[in-house]
Formats: C-alpha cells, sequence, structure tokens
C-alpha cells in the first residue's frame, strides 16, 4: 500500500527517478566507489588533486561523470608504458566548493578505512 504523497522505487518512472533524491543518493555512491576503489588522493606539492584512471574502454562512464559532475577535468586519451587510459581530474575550486564537501557528507571512513586515511592525508597536507 502506498499512502498519499509516498514514493517508492516500484512506482518511479526513468524521467522521476533521475530528478530524485535516491537519484541523488545513487550517483554519489557511484562516484565514492570509483574513488575508494580506483581513485588518487594527492597533489602536486602546490595544490591538491584528486584523480581517477581508467582504460579506455571505461569512456562511457568518464562521459557520464562528466556529464554528471561538471567540475572535474577528463584528459586522454592517453598510451604510456603499455597502458592505453582517461585521467579525469578534480583541482582547485571545483574540489574544495564541491568534490570534498560532498566526500565529506558520505560514509567514506565506514566504507575503506584505507582510502579514507589517503583522502585525510591529502586534506591534512593542502589544509583542507
Amino acid at each position: 500500500m502506498i499512502h498519499d504523497g509516498e514514493t517508492t522505487s516500484d512506482n518511479l518512472s526513468p524521467d522521476s527517478f533521475h530528478q530524485s533524491e535516491e537519484y541523488d543518493k545513487f550517483i554519489s555512491g557511484v562516484i565514492l566507489g570509483l574513488l575508494i576503489g580506483e581513485g588518487h588522493f594527492g597533489g602536486d606539492g602546490r595544490q591538491p588533486q584528486v584523480t581517477l584512471r581508467m582504460h579506455v574502454r571505461h569512456e562511457r562512464l568518464f562521459r557520464w561523470l562528466m556529464e554528471k559532475f561538471p567540475g572535474g577535468k577528463l584528459y586522454g586519451p592517453y598510451n604510456h608504458g603499455g597502458r592505453h587510459y582517461f585521467q579525469w581530474m578534480f583541482r582547485g575550486k571545483s574540489l574544495k566548493n564541491w568534490l570534498i564537501p560532498l566526500l565529506d557528507s558520505l560514509p567514506f571512513a565506514e566504507i575503506d578505512a584505507h582510502a579514507y586515511s589517503r583522502y585525510t592525508q591529502m586534506k591534512e597536507k593542502y589544509n583542507l
């Protein structure tokens, strides 16, 4: 039984799902999962950066990320050392004003202590 004003995933159309809080949570979960599994939290000594580097076969995923997270920049494709990859990076204002607040709002530490440690080390090193 669905009560007045209640929304369940069973009765969401694709269009309404893409404009829902559930979709926002899904997108946040995707980015957190990718950064835990494949992300690099570091910098160049002057400014912090978060980098996601993956094989070119994941180009469609990178294009989707660019659509959902327009503050990031996509570089590549690169051929280096036998690897063929794209690199997606967050730096500057988009890192400080958007990605860090997002990651800080998610249960990052609960999910992966090792990746969270790398993230907090970057934040400490660059006073974020």
